[in-house]
């Protein structure tokens, strides 16, 4: 990686670059080579030119912190499946090629979107949207990864709150969070609380779902795509309270609608036992003569 060199003449400055961004310049590099396969090791040893070669080149003294530099740019694209194993032995020996994201990328502008997108971890999602919208930012897809968070938040509501398919969108989020009488809003809420939260939902599902419904909007910063999924996330923890929330409630009147239906049980035995005693005495009051 002689270019490399050449590039980032300055030790220092080389030194300073963060993984990922050291990453990049390595990548953009391998492109430019147009070669097949890359190892590690050789192309780490080209940074040091060979004996009588001349060029820039690093000093021998900084050889641990230059090499441990290396390694970890080297890591990070393995890690993010840009840098993959070569086919049979040649992979088994460290030997990798670009994988077709790595391809892909046309500038640097578009690796640092794809780094930016990384930074959204599927494990920390809702499980409604985990899968597709981790997948969409993934894709470059920021304003189908925005839409498909939002409208899982609104099929959500519907489910919890059990209203028709008549109302959609922000109809749907106000009659679902009324402050007085939504199926969904906190009854030990005090009210300015149950207002609030009706209007951040209904803002959100205004703000983030109905535009996408209704005509393209582009969303070309994974940043701001980053934000309304979080968004989305948080309202779906919402959806997910309150349904455990109601859930609860007709727990708790279940003991007590069974012990009506039991003493409603017992009265009627308890009639039917003082029948059969009167029917008897009657019976042994008879005059048999």
């Amino acid at each position: 990686m002689r270019e490399l060199v050449v590039r980032i003449p300055d030790v220092d400055a080389f030194l300073a670059l963060a993984p990922e961004e050291l990453a990049a310049k390595m990548l953009f590099l391998m492109r430019e080579a147009n070669r097949a396969d890359f190892h590690r090791d050789s192309l780490e040893n080209e940074l040091w030119g060979s004996i009588g070669s001349t060029g820039p080149r690093y000093p021998r003294n900084r050889n641990v912190e230059v090499h441990l530099a290396f390694a970890e740019a080297w890591a990070w694209p393995e890690a993010q499946g840009l840098l993959v194993p070569a086919e049979g032995i040649n992979g088994t020996n460290g030997w990798r090629h670009l994988s077709r994201r790595a391809r892909q990328f046309a500038s640097d502008a578009d690796f640092a979107d794809y780094r930016i997108a990384r930074l959204i971890p599927r494990e920390i999602l809702n499980a409604r949207i985990a899968d597709p919208v981790w997948r969409a930012m993934m894709r470059g897809e920021y304003d189908v990864a925005v839409f498909l968070a939002m409208k899982a938040v609104e099929v959500a509501v519907r489910e919890a709150s059990g209203l028709g398919e008549g109302l959609v969108g922000v109809k749907l989020m106000r009659a679902a969070f009324a402050p007085e009488a939504g199926p969904l809003t906190d009854p030990d809420a005090e009210g300015g609380e149950r207002v609030a939260r009706m209007e951040l939902i209904a803002g959100a599902i205004g703000s983030f779902k109905n535009p996408h419904s209704h005509r393209d909007v582009d969303v070309s910063d994974p940043t701001e795509a980053i934000e309304a999924i979080y968004l989305a996330n948080m309202l779906l923890r919402i959806v997910d309270g309150c349904r455990s929330r109601t859930r609860g409630a007709r727990s708790a009147n279940a003991p007590t609608s069974a012990i009506k239906s039991g003493c409603r049980g017992v009265r009627r035995t308890a009639a039917k036992l003082e029948e059969r005693r009167t029917q008897t005495q009657g019976r042994s009051t008879r005059c048999c003569c």
